[in-house]
């Protein structure tokens, strides 16, 4: 399963909002083993954010709707770090994905892995 395999190595966070009547993503990864904050990966509106979503559902990354968290994000270039604002917000979400990931790997035979 995917979402088990995921949690192993990175952990991949889409933010959505809609700005004037148009989608916002912004894609965030974090490498459990690597010094320093998530990363944004990938970010867009309109038509770049519905492809960023839809990928992101394809390869079962959990999607978050937080606005103002979204707006933060998708001022920080593509490759950066996260900024100091977004900690505590984007640890929160990352512990819980984690938390979930784990959980649901301990229910599945090691077959489902």
């Amino acid at each position: 399963m995917a979402i088990v395999r995921l949690c192993i190595a990175i952990y991949s966070i889409i933010l959505r909002l809609l700005v004037r009547n148009q989608y916002a993503a912004v894609a965030l990864g974090y490498t459990l083993d690597s010094p320093g904050a998530p990363k944004v990966l990938a970010s867009g509106f309109g038509e770049v954010a519905k492809k960023i979503l839809e990928l992101a559902r394809e390869s079962d990354v959990h999607i978050h709707q937080d606005d103002n968290l979204a707006t933060l994000l998708a001022q920080v270039p593509v490759g950066q770090e996260i900024p100091e604002e977004a900690y505590q917000l984007v640890a929160e979400l990352l512990s819980f994905l984690y938390n979930s990931d784990r959980k649901l790997a301990e229910k599945l035979s090691p077959s489902e892995r």
